[in-house]
């Protein structure tokens, strides 16, 4: 029984990994059981078959179009969006047979809907109800006189989603913030056991390393992604502002501390310098060495204690208690003050202080969560990383932060601009569906639609109507299989419906061809129910497709269009000023300066790198056809993505100076920290289009340009040599951005001081 439950914990584990928080998962469950709920209501009340659709299609949008954090939030919007539904419904019914008004209200409605999302969650929930049940009401060809029965049928399906919502399957935000923390760790989990591999990683094998190199830099990504979702359900989730900092902090550490070990093992295991660039470009080559530059003993040594530390991580729960994981995790944590450290090169033995750090932040991602009480096994070097935490425990807890948004009118708003685009896509697209079919010209509109959702630039919305018309492409295939198989089968046509609702839930987030692909199979089969069913019809959703996504596209290149390349530069310079902010800010506290919520900043820095990252997507699309522009593209992020985990290793450790006994501010840090902001400002210049005041300053490396000390600085394994690393490869990095954005580079001083590299 034991073997069986492990292995049943090892898949749910990989899966927990898989879907963070079982967001997916929840709301795969959550629309399907509103569709059955309302189907088994229905059903014994005689109600035909047309109406059963007309029901299932409004219990499905009025449970995913309400994406609200805060319970009582979901129920306000659903108590609201029922009256917009049936004022939606009803006018659908009363224009469906006057052809010009009802195309102009529809317009209305479509651009009211796009502009509804300026007002938040609510306003967008609010706006794809109308939309959608609007939608409904042409799909089901509603009249006045079923106009009654329509509406109870959608008060019905209102009710079945409010019952799965808020009884069977409940969301509040502390049981999804729990969930993401568990995603947390099995991510975490995940990494640590791919470092494993990468040790044991055959130098001599082509495949092998490479094979580990991209599960390393996957499970990295991944463990950031989690990381990034707990930070936005933080203040919805915990007690208070307190808890939810000291748990963002937490988090912080140990994706730092997690990250950090990967690239040393990785130096560790090659035949030269590794740059953290490695973890961030795919594909970037790294020369492995054999197994013998680290020797057996050390390797048997440093592979016990990374299976050491994936035991930690796995038993990462509150009922783990006992002598056994303490001891383990007492003989890690002194490795952070060179107890126990076992002899090996510089490179090695900073491997050995890394797992040390990792176990710190395990402990420190316990305390948080859990409180565990097992004080009474503790290590001296355990007491004190417990002080250092309970120091900044205290020092959090009077904390506050408060941030200010640039407010945007007008045309300038995107919700103006994208209301104004899809109602002219849509217009286009309703005159020529109008001429492929004058009675299901309405495909073209919603394909209009759903372009614009979630885009914010002409390439994106080119690259979100080619997944879409794939996908359709696809599905109308399986939706011919499909409806041949199950015939006149209805309840057999409605069970398939409910497996194509899950899976186009599920598969969401994760590709949205596959998303369309699940939408045209569940079509085919509601035609089939509605015994419309023909070859031609789903022949027509494809000609329907593809026109509205090209009016999607034209609306959004002739109409107050927003070009990828302004985007991408938009999007780029805000992560530079956001690095800017926390490169200062950490340096300034590194350097005696005062202390500020650097955490914050680094969270900022974050979330406006993952915009980037959204936005550059068309450019590094394998249709692009710009194949230089695509690696530039992808070079520039990675290069961003490493600044930035430098970034926050700085800012982590510069955390550490009001409260730790062995992190000292240094003054003479600052003289780096201007260099590097001073580089940072002209690149910024440059993606403005501006005139760069200045040249990007380098030569000389940032051990070099400290005055006195260097010796005691450099002590290998110091925190002071880690903030240095971290410094140079931040002043690498950024020069690395100079030369492919274009900035001017200072000329090389071939009488300079000779630069002296950390390792």
């Amino acid at each position: 029984m034991a073997v069986v439950r492990r292995t049943a914990k090892g898949i749910w584990d990989r899966y927990s990994a898989s879907d963070p928080g079982l967001l997916r998962l929840m709301a795969g469950l959550r629309t399907v059981g509103a569709i059955l709920l309302a189907l088994a209501v229905l059903a014994p009340l005689g109600t035909s078959v047309t109406h059963l659709v007309a029901g299932a299609m409004t219990a499905m949008v009025a449970t995913f179009a309400i994406q609200e954090k805060e319970v009582r939030g979901q129920a306000i919007t659903l108590a609201l969006g029922l009256p917009v539904a049936l004022a939606a419904i009803s006018l659908g019914a009363l224009l469906n047979s006057r052809v010009v008004t009802g195309d102009l209200f529809f317009i209305v409605l479509i651009f009211g809907a796009v502009y509804c999302r300026r007002f938040g969650d609510r306003g967008t929930a609010l706006g794809l109800i109308g939309f959608q049940v609007y939608f409904v009401s042409l799909f089901v060809n509603a009249s006045t006189s079923a106009l009654p029965t329509l509406c109870l049928t959608l008060t019905i399906a209102f009710a079945c989603s409010a019952v799965v919502r808020f009884a069977v399957v409940p969301e509040t935000p502390e049981r999804t913030l729990a969930r993401l923390r568990e995603a947390f760790r099995a991510r975490l989990a995940q990494l640590i056991a791919h470092q494993i591999e990468l040790l044991d990683a055959d130098a001599d094998s082509g495949e092998g390393p490479e094979k580990v190199l991209d599960d390393l830099r996957r499970s990295t990504a991944r463990l950031h992604e989690a990381a990034l979702m707990i930070q936005g359900r933080l203040e919805e989730g915990s007690r208070d502002a307190a808890a939810a900092a000291l748990l963002q902090r937490r988090v912080a550490d140990a994706e730092i501390a997690a990250e950090r070990l990967g690239v040393l093992l990785l130096n560790a295991r090659s035949a030269e310098r590794v740059e953290t660039l490695t973890l961030h470009l795919p594909s970037a080559p790294v020369p492995l060495s054999r197994r013998a530059r680290i020797g057996p003993d050390t390797g048997t040594a440093l592979r016990r204690d990374l299976r050491a530390l994936h035991l930690l991580v796995v038993r990462l729960v509150p009922d783990d208690r006992g002598t056994a994981l303490p001891y383990v995790r007492n003989r890690l944590l002194g490795y952070r003050e060179e107890q126990g450290l076992p002899q090996g090169s510089p490179a090695i033995q900073d491997c050995f202080r890394a797992i040390g750090e990792a176990a710190r932040a395990i402990l420190g991602l316990r305390l948080a969560t859990d409180g565990a009480s097992d004080e009474e096994y503790d290590s001296p070097e355990v007491m004190r990383s417990r002080e250092e935490f309970e120091a900044e425990e205290i020092s959090i807890s009077g904390e506050a932060a408060e941030a200010e948004e640039e407010e945007q009118t007008g045309l300038r708003r995107p919700t103006t601009r994208a209301a104004v685009q899809v109602a002219v896509g849509s217009a286009l697209a309703i005159v020529g569906g109008e001429f492929l079919s004058t009675q299901r010209w309405y495909w073209a509109v919603l394909t209009c639609w759903v372009v614009f959702l979630n885009t914010a630039s002409t390439g994106e919305i080119m690259v979100k109507g080619y997944r879409r018309l794939v996908g359709t492409v696809l599905g109308v295939v399986a939706g011919v299989a499909l409806a041949g198989a199950v015939g006149n089968h209805t309840w057999a046509a409605f069970a398939l419906v409910v497996l194509c609702v899950f899976g186009m839930f599920f598969t969401a987030p994760l590709s949205y061809a596959m998303m369309s692909f699940f939408v045209t199979a569940m079509l085919g089969l509601l035609y089939t129910l509605l015994n419309t069913y023909s070859l031609d019809v789903l022949v027509l959703r494809i000609e329907e497709t593809a026109l509205g996504a090209a009016c999607g596209i034209i609306a959004a290149v002739l109409v107050l269009p927003v070009r990828t390349s302004h985007r991408t530069d938009e999007e780029l310079g805000t992560v530079l000023a956001r690095l800017r902010d926390v490169v200062s800010a950490a340096v300034s506290q590194l350097s005696g300066g005062p202390a500020v919520d650097l955490v914050d900043l680094a969270r900022d820095l974050d979330t406006a790198l993952d915009d980037l990252r959204r936005s550059t997507k068309p450019l590094t699309h394998p249709i692009a056809p710009l194949r230089a522009r695509r690696q530039t593209a992808r070079y520039i992020v990675a290069l961003l993505e490493t600044c930035a985990y430098h970034a926050r290793s700085l800012a982590a450790t510069a955390e550490l100076v009001p409260s730790s006994k062995s992190v000292a501010a240094d003054a003479r840090l600052a003289l780096a920290g201007r260099r590097i902001t001073h580089n940072i400002d002209l690149i910024a210049a440059q993606v403005r289009d501006e005139e760069p005041d200045g040249v990007i300053e380098s030569g000389s490396s940032i051990a070099s340009m400290l005055d006195s000390g260097r010796h005691e600085v450099l002590r290998t394994g110091s925190v002071a040599f880690r903030v240095l690393r971290h410094l140079q490869r931040l002043d690498e990095g950024i020069v690395g951005l100079a030369r492919p954005l274009g900035a001017p580079l200072a000329a090389p001083d071939s009488a300079s001081e000779p630069e002296r590299r950390l390792p």
